[in-house]
């Protein structure tokens, strides 16, 4: 069965890959992801289907599947939402857990499952995060910036980079670059690109003369991989800027005003850049010791404590125990009322 599963879900990916991927599948592809599932569903027979986008297509094909089988579902925000962040704002898993505490008017908002619960517990992706080194990654920002025997700069910001067109990326570059050479100290920055983007996306900022020293971080590295050791992280709307709010390096949200961006500084997460000078004023600005963010306004962004997979792990298997009990597990509370119950009541939809 796995080695039929592994050619079928292949099969399925082809299809996905050949149309408009899981936001634009084409009708063959949602015929072939339904039966390939539907064999999946079948053979295992799980308690709970996970998922990370269920306001796709195959993602709502997949809750709908796995609510004809019987299985709960749960659905784990994968990125921060804005009211226009989804094409079709409909979420259909059972269970529905979001990062903060913003996020539960839309989440409310947008949940079709008549049943439907919200379950605010942070975002699993990022536990990593309380096993970065900063030393170990401070040390590869310098090396990027500066091989060999070359100085360092005083101070390094991270450029968390969203994949724009080539216009817009070197409007942003120009904002940044301009911001940087005007602030106080010595500051170089270090590109970490998109996934979608390639390295040559950025070629023409690395043959600039004079201004800031610039570097693209390895693509395997990721901004992940080096912003803990950066003294300012900039982006537009990467979710880049919670994980970096959430380990205390100071955030710049950047682009024109009306640009879309994470409202982090809304929270008092980030400041706010809409031009270099801007931006010069906020790198200049570190120099002072900052006032701490009060753990509220970031709870409201994310609720993280570095457990959230743990958290998700208990919600599910509350649910398993709960339908174990009881023939009727689909109106049952998933928290409970236990003190082992996960941080973030479930809360009704409706």
């Amino acid at each position: 069965m796995a080695s039929n599963s592994r050619v079928s879900y292949g099969s399925c990916s082809y299809s996905s890959e050949t149309s408009g991927g899981c936001t634009q599948p084409s009708w063959r592809a949602l015929l072939r992801a339904e039966h390939w599932l539907d064999g999946v569903l079948s053979a295992t027979r799980p308690h709970t289907v996970l998922l990370s986008n269920d306001t796709s297509p195959l993602g709502a094909l997949a809750a709908h599947a796995a609510e004809r089988h019987g299985a709960n579902t749960v659905h784990v925000q994968h990125g921060a939402w804005t009211a226009e962040s989804v094409a079709w704002p409909a979420l259909h898993s059972r269970d529905i857990v979001v990062m903060g505490e913003r996020d539960l008017p839309l989440a409310r908002a947008w949940v079709r499952h008549p049943a439907g619960e919200v379950h605010v517990l942070g975002q699993p992706r990022f536990d990593a995060l309380a096993a970065l080194g900063r030393e170990a990654q401070r040390r590869y920002l310098e090396k990027v910036l500066a091989p060999g025997n070359r100085r360092a700069p005083a101070r390094i910001a991270v450029w968390a980079c969203q994949p724009f067109s080539p216009g817009h990326l070197k409007a942003q570059a120009d904002l940044l670059l301009d911001g940087l050479s005007a602030a106080d100290c010595d500051w170089g920055l270090v590109i970490a690109p998109h996934p979608a983007q390639g390295a040559d996306a950025f070629a023409k900022l690395l043959k600039q003369d004079g201004g800031p020293l610039v570097a693209v971080a390895d693509p395997r590295v990721g901004a992940r991989g080096c912003l803990a050791g950066a003294d300012a992280l900039a982006s537009a709307y990467s979710t880049c800027g919670i994980e970096a709010a959430l380990l205390d390096v100071p955030v710049l949200e950047i682009g024109t005003p009306g640009e879309r961006t994470l409202d982090l500084s809304g929270h008092g997460l980030a400041t706010r850049c809409h031009n270099a000078v801007d931006v010069a004023e906020a790198l200049s600005a570190l120099r002072e010791p900052g006032t701490p963010v009060p753990k509220t306004a970031m709870d409201a962004v994310c609720r993280w404590r570095g457990d959230s997979a743990a958290q998700v792990a208990r919600l599910i298997t509350q649910r398993a125990e709960a339908s174990a009990r009881s023939s009727d597990h689909v109106h049952h509370d998933a928290s409970g009322a236990t003190s082992a119950s996960p941080q973030g009541e479930g809360v009704p939809a409706r």
